[in-house]
């Protein structure tokens, strides 16, 4: 029986510091490069804008369910969870200590808390080098053990960093997370608001929220907003160990060719179209809660 609405701990409500500390074993959070070591961003300061001695990136090891892991926590209270040269940094060097341990025979649980806009304009091509490290230390790490993406709100994962989530091997989501690869404002800014209205809030999360990513197979596990729900759904993967690396998404190019080749590109397309034509019949999507609207 899932938690009634009012025994919840909603994860939204928590910082990015707070959101790694429930995911790991009760007493085991230990935060790598925090704030007290300042080691802020040297771009921001000289374009008038005020760093923060974090840069905007939890790095927290632990255990999870007695295992070794370290959970990457993205704060998106600051520049909108944007990725810069410090704090993509601090991602990527993470993921290839993980990587390095997995080759020794020490496997680390990598988990990545996303609420992030993607590259941090201010530091743009810095940022774009960080998140191509980051891209390929995801893909070489899930071949030795899962690479857990979770979005839960409200940032959501856009840009550069969505794509990072789509090459995890897992990816976990509420209702109230966002997928996409441009935000709503850039989209409407390119083709216009007949394209997309960036203040239709309901469109929004009809074509990029956790309910419907999950439904279409971009995500795999849609959870209440419960820090519970979250935390048991990413040790569910754990415990069921590696996807082998031709059933991660990055690697089904002929699956989503097709998907791609079915659509009318005159025409819009209906979130619910989406749904009945792509579906999850592949058999993603395997575990889903009951989302909080239905459970009301």
């Amino acid at each position: 029986m899932s938690p009634a609405l009012t025994d919840r701990d909603p994860v939204t409500e928590l910082t990015a510091r707070e959101r790694a500390r429930a995911l790991l074993d009760k007493g085991t959070f230990r935060e790598l490069i925090d704030p007290f070591e300042q080691l802020a961003s040297p771009h921001l300061l000289a374009q008038g804008i005020t760093p923060q001695s974090d840069d905007g990136v939890v790095v927290a090891r632990g255990t999870l369910d007695g295992e070794r892991a370290v959970v990457l926590a993205v704060d998106g209270d600051f520049q909108g969870g944007g990725i810069g040269e410090v704090s993509g940094a601090k991602i990527a060097g993470a993921l290839e200590l993980a990587l390095r341990d997995a080759g020794s025979g020490r496997p680390v649980r990598p988990v990545l808390l996303l609420e992030t806009g993607g590259i941090r304009l201010q530091e743009a091509n810095l940022g774009l080098l960080a998140i191509a490290e980051i891209h390929a230390a995801i893909a070489a790490l899930r071949r030795h053990v899962p690479v857990v993406g979770v979005i839960t709100g409200m940032i959501g994962a856009y840009g550069g960093m969505g794509i990072a989530a789509g090459l995890c091997s897992d990816l976990v989501m509420t209702a109230a997370g966002r997928l996409a690869l441009n935000g709503p404002e850039v989209i409407e800014n390119e083709a216009g608001v007949a394209e997309l209205d960036s203040r239709d809030r309901g469109m929004i999360w009809a074509y990029s929220g956790g309910s419907q990513r999950t439904a279409v197979g971009l995500a795999d596990v849609l959870v209440p907003d419960d820090t519970t729900a979250v935390r048991d759904a990413v040790r569910a993967v754990f415990a069921r160990g590696p996807r082998p690396d031709a059933e991660c998404r990055s690697a089904r190019v002929e699956e989503f060719t097709r998907r791609l080749a079915g659509a009318d590109p005159a025409l819009a397309l209906d979130p619910q179209w989406l749904r009945a034509a792509w579906g999850t019949a592949d058999g993603r999507g395997e575990k889903q809660h009951d989302t909080e609207e239905q459970q009301a």
